[in-house]
């Protein structure tokens, strides 16, 4: 019964708005204010953290891609109008290309971190 009414509330304030973190209990996954689970800056590896800072600083970036509108076509990210979301390469050490790890950042300065080309994305919280 506990944690049918702990989801419950989650489940609340995610409909509320609320951009506060809620745990699922038992799962120890925590949801973001997007309903997507979170991950913090300092767990991500350091090239994502650099590119974190380029992106805050407006760059300079090396891939033509980076601040490009992300279209949202798998409608993994919460709906927003389309040009909302612009992604950012996060290299890749080792890798041939531009790798598969990105960073998507919404008009409100939202972060969601994908490491595996937009299968699956967090929303980064600090």
């Amino acid at each position: 019964m506990r944690r049918v009414v702990v989801v419950v509330l989650g489940l609340l304030l995610l409909l509320a708005g609320c951009s506060s973190a809620v745990t699922a209990e038992g799962q120890g996954t925590t949801i973001g204010s997007s309903g997507l689970p979170t991950v913090t800056l300092a767990e991500l590896p350091q090239q994502a953290q650099e590119t974190y800072e380029l992106v805050e600083a407006g760059g300079p970036f090396d891939y033509r891609q980076d601040g490009q509108v992300f279209g949202n076509r798998e409608r993994l990210l919460p709906a927003a109008e389309y040009g909302w979301y612009r992604e950012y390469t996060i290299p890749t050490p080792g890798s041939r290309d531009r790798g598969a790890a990105r960073f998507v950042v919404g008009g409100d300065t939202t972060f969601f971190y994908t490491d595996d080309h937009y299968e699956s994305f967090s929303e980064v919280i600090l």
